[in-house]
């Protein structure tokens, strides 16, 4: 995807470095992004929040892996957070991506990294 497309509501397919077949829902809507993983025992794949330049995991239910993205999908910082924890805003960010801990580094997800997504 283009940094000029809207993003939506929606599912698609993640590729990253040592993974290139990730399943991904997007949250885009402000319901969808409020929701985030808040309520669910897990994930399966990841989910993209944009915009989004912080998260935090009061009432989750597991820790979880965070990768904070610029316009272009490239990765910023990533950092593992345990349930209960509030992130600190990452200036540059537009997007996080959110999965179970220890995903990001299987799929080598790290800082410098350009992801990509399908529709």
């Amino acid at each position: 995807m283009t940094t000029r497309q809207k993003w939506r509501n929606g599912t698609g397919t993640l590729t990253a470095p040592e993974a290139p077949d990730v399943p991904l829902e997007i949250a885009a809507s402000y319901t969808r992004r409020a929701r985030g993983l808040l309520g669910r025992d897990g994930v399966t794949g990841a989910l993209l929040i944009t915009p989004c330049a912080s998260v935090h995991t009061f009432r989750m239910r597991f820790t979880i892996d965070v990768a904070y993205l610029d316009r272009d999908l490239t990765v910023l910082a990533v950092r593992t957070m345990k349930p209960g924890r509030l992130g600190l805003p990452r200036l540059r960010a537009r997007s996080v991506l959110e999965a179970e801990a220890g995903a990001m580094e299987r799929w080598g997800v790290r800082p410098g990294v350009r992801l990509s997504a399908r529709f």
